[in-house]
């Protein structure tokens, strides 16, 4: 028996691959599904079954694509109705895979068809559970994305949530091992641990929704407490997940065209199109075509690009670093945004060589702006709120960069300002977005609150992040 995890930091997503006697099944792929189909045939295994835990919302699965290519069954829990064919399994269901089983369990909850999968050995032992966004490490998934479609409120998912982890999952045995859909720094869950494989057992000291003594009620308000809105574009990727979506291949075809400056101006002007610019953050304050959005690549760029962008058949025409145009197409799409049309040939320096103009951003670096600080010029914080309470610049105003729109009336008219984040990632995203609404009165502060502390900025008192509510 064989079991891989295939980890995706961007969007803090596990899919796996399980293998035993030539067979192979995969759980929650992603959208592109080359590397499962490769993994296979060099392992000389053939993949009979694409288990689906439920229908995401946080990225586009590659459930589709994977069975049109192999010809396997996608196998959903109880409840599920996909617009395609799939195996709709029974509570308990069981699915032999060479010589191990893997059985349906399922988990309502997060949403009403949440299934999750246990492995049996050869010996017919509980061996793992694959969880999906039932159980988590550190916590369980956030149960107010199926609102709509269950007809029911977020306190009865929770309620039947609880029900899931006491009657299916907590009595398993303490040895199984749990892997998870997602880790840290997903939108799914509240609190997840960095790590991403754990013990049942060691889940149940830890995860504060697994306590033997929390009663149901308990249980409906901690889960349901402190839940922020989530991204736009969650129901539009289960509406996709649900009913179906392109090959990938043609997503590729279609956003690897190479666009002359002309010709790039042109689509912008005829389409409507988001310029998107995925390149180091530095290299986008230097010179970048105006009003074009920045989300880097080498930041949390999908999950960013969804909850900003947030409509998926938003067109998009790409600035991004030589070498790196199917990268960014291909990460795009694995959280629904498939209409990229092209990408700028030869960048920013094409662009300028063209004769075209460019913009800028202006930026202090944190010594530069404790100077500034001391004359009282107003600071904004785009970091998230629970970061601005534990600790923020005296006087600073919070603007956090997920509802950055909701803030615009905030800003100063003709007043210099100056924007920070933790790093500096977030903060020239903000930046973009202002100066695309036509704010330019800002200054990014570098390095952001990592290098205003050190910097010897005056800051609030800390207060653990952990005892905040």
């Amino acid at each position: 028996m064989k079991i891989e995890q295939i980890y995706t930091g961007c969007l803090a997503q596990g899919a796996y691959y399980i293998e035993s006697e030539g067979e192979a099944a995969i759980i929650d792929p992603l959208r592109e599904v080359d590397s499962y189909i490769r993994t296979a045939e060099e392992n000389g295994a053939e993949i009979k079954y694409i288990f689906e835990t439920h229908f995401h919302a946080d990225f586009v699965s590659g459930h589709l694509t994977l069975s049109k290519e192999t010809g396997a069954p996608i196998v959903y829990g109880p409840t599920a109705e996909p617009s395609f064919d799939a195996i709709i399994a029974e509570d308990g269901q069981e699915f032999k895979l060479g010589n191990v089983t893997i059985i349906a369990l399922h988990t309502p909850g997060h949403t009403m068809e949440s299934t999750t999968y246990l492995l049996r050995d050869e010996n017919g032992k509980d061996h793992a559970i694959f969880s999906g966004d039932t159980l988590f490490l550190g916590d369980v998934g956030r149960p107010d994305l199926a609102q709509k479609a269950a007809h029911m409120t977020q306190e009865e998912l929770a309620g039947t949530l609880f029900d899931s982890l006491r009657s299916k999952i907590m009595p398993l045995a303490d040895d199984v091992i749990v892997y998870p859909a997602h880790g840290a720094g997903s939108a799914c869950g509240k609190n997840m641990m960095k790590e991403t494989v754990d013990t049942l057992g060691n889940q149940k000291k830890m995860n504060y929704a697994l306590r033997a003594d929390m009663t149901r009620d308990e249980f409906i308000e901690e889960v349901t407490e402190g839940l922020l809105p989530p991204p736009q574009y969650f129901p539009l990727n289960v509406k996709m997940n649900k009913e179906g979506y392109e090959d990938i291949d043609k997503i590729l075809e279609r956003g690897t065209q190479a666009l002359s400056p002309d010709a790039f101006e042109t689509a912008a002007n005829e389409t409507g199109a988001i310029v998107l610019d995925v390149r180091h953050q530095d290299d986008f304050a230097k010179g970048h075509v105006p009003r074009s959005i920045f989300i880097g690549l080498d930041g949390s760029f999908a999950p960013w690009v969804g909850a900003l962008v947030a409509d998926v058949k938003q067109p998009i025409l790409l600035v991004t670093p030589e070498g790196r145009e199917e990268e960014t197409i291909t990460r795009l799409s694995r959280v629904g945004f498939d209409h990229t049309l092209g990408y700028l040939k030869g960048g920013i320096d094409a662009w300028k060589a063209a004769g075209k103009e460019a913009d800028t951003v202006d930026s202090v670096n944190a010594e530069e702006l404790k100077a500034l600080v001391d004359k009282g010029v107003p600071v904004y914080d785009v970091r998230k709120e629970s970061e601005y309470k534990a600790e923020h610049v005296e006087d600073a105003h919070l603007t956090p960069l997920d509802y950055i729109n909701d803030h615009l009336s905030e800003f100063p008219e003709k007043e210099t300002f100056y924007v920070h984040c933790a790093g500096g990632y977030r903060s020239m995203i903000a930046s973009s977005i202002l100066k695309s609404r036509g704010i330019h009165n800002l200054v990014d502060v570098t390095g952001g609150f990592a290098d205003i502390k050190k910097a010897g900025i005056p800051v609030t008192d800390y207060i653990c992040p952990t005892t905040l509510k």
